[in-house]
């Protein structure tokens, strides 16, 4: 059985534009690359509506195409346990009321019992410093946090 992934915004977003002039931003792109290519199909791939209303905004080609990647994935829904446990992520502090949207992510995969999150947002989402107290806060709520991580954590098999 396949292991389910949900696959926050910046996922997509990566793999659809143009390489950055960044070395790090470019590296990400290349690794989520090669992820999709050789790695994404061993997944049951997931998103939500607020992953569908984020890569629909910005530039209107490569919202196309983001959204052209994502149109055969399922979409778990947001349902009020989702929005009780994003409101409790941003209560504990360890996301920002300003990232609303990434506590919702989090939620998200927790309530629907997802495997993993992939993302490259290391800031509010995949970042060691609040993963402890974000499994704490699911728990707390009756869910399992899933393994929030980057491609390149799941590039082996």
């Amino acid at each position: 059985m396949k292991s389910r992934l949900y696959l926050e915004t910046t996922v997509p977003s990566y793999l659809i534009s143009r390489p950055s002039r960044d070395l790090i931003v470019a590296g990400h792109q290349q690794i989520t690359r090669e992820w999709w290519e050789k790695r994404s199909a061993a997944f049951e791939l997931y998103v939500s509506q607020l992953v569908v209303d984020e890569v629909s905004a910005g530039d209107p080609l490569a919202a196309r195409e983001r959204l052209k990647m994502l149109r055969d994935l399922p979409l778990l829904d947001i349902t009020p346990e989702v929005a009780v446990l994003a409101s409790s992520i941003l209560a504990s502090g360890n996301v920002p009321r300003k990232a609303s949207t990434d506590a919702a992510h989090i939620a998200m995969a927790a309530v629907h019992g997802m495997d993993f999150l992939v993302t490259w947002n290391c800031a509010h989402i995949a970042n060691a410093a609040i993963a402890k107290q974000l499994a704490l806060t699911c728990r707390d709520h009756g869910f399992e946090c899933p393994v929030i991580c980057t491609p390149e954590e799941l590039m082996e098999e």
